[in-house]
């Protein structure tokens, strides 16, 4: 089956997508907590598929979390910390672009942290998460998959365009090499932190735009099924005609040339 067209992707996101806008209105309206976690490869598609979540929703609702390294600070408190603090209050959807799982996935394939501090977080994670479900967050935790031919593509994609090369870091190079080893990394993390209160969902995204499709689907099915009616607008027409900009102290700069 080849690739999903774009303009077929379009037409069966939209529908999704107002889901999406319903779902977000049932959180508000009943205050859950809800953590969407995006794990996978260099270019799987995480960012791809958390704007097509994101993109119609209210940005001071659903918060995308994309944490840079951690400072000297960080690196001396509890592991899971600084992620602590951007879990949502009710109402609320956070959207992680990678997670505390890096200590599982990067940090372990490429050195960044010993064997020792891994295998702890493998124990603690599950614990903690556990304490967040039980709190009442809920909790999702999707991962990527994507195939090293297809993950090559990418990756010459990004080195190839302008607007693109600056997600290619000397990091994802060294990747390359290392696509068997995130795969263990992965089936380690897997059967440590795979549990009945916070499984993980493994999703194809060797094509994006059906993986974004099937993410999406999966979400929305997996929450509670509530629903919370729009709210009636009345929209008026004015009372007269409708009113022209003016400018005293400044004009508008010329428009970009399109000719």
């Amino acid at each position: 089956m080849g690739k999903l067209k774009k303009k077929k992707y379009l037409e069966l996101l939209e529908p999704l997508q107002e889901e999406l806008v319903a779902m977000a209105r049932w959180a508000e309206a009943t205050g859950a907590r809800v953590v969407v976690l995006f794990e996978g490869r260099d270019t799987a598609g995480k960012g791809g598929a958390i704007n097509a979540i994101a993109s119609h929703l209210n940005s001071r609702q659903c918060r995308v979390v994309a944490l840079s390294k951690p400072s000297d600070a960080e690196k001396g408190q509890w592991y899971f910390q600084r992620y602590i603090a951007h879990l949502p209050t009710a109402g609320e959807i956070v959207l992680f672009d990678r997670s505390w799982y890096n200590r599982a996935g990067v940090e372990k394939v490429m050195g960044f942290a010993t064997v020792e501090q891994v295998e702890g977080f493998l124990d603690q994670a599950p614990k903690f998460e556990k304490l967040l479900v039980q709190d009442g967050v809920l909790l999702f935790k999707y991962w990527l998959t994507c195939d090293q031919a297809e993950q090559e593509e990418r990756l010459r994609e990004r080195a190839e365009d302008p607007l693109k090369r600056w997600k290619l870091s000397p990091i994802d190079l060294v990747a390359r090499e290392k696509y068997d080893d995130y795969t263990k990394a992965r089936e380690a993390m897997l059967k440590a932190t795979h549990t009945k209160q916070a499984p993980w969902t493994l999703v194809d995204f060797n094509d994006q735009h059906h993986g974004r499709l099937t993410v999406i689907r999966d979400f929305l099915d997996r929450l509670p099924d509530k629903k919370v009616d729009a709210p009636d607008v009345e929209f008026k027409p004015l009372g007269g005609k409708p009113g022209e900009e003016r400018f005293d102290k400044l004009e508008p700069i010329k428009p970009y040339p399109i000719d």
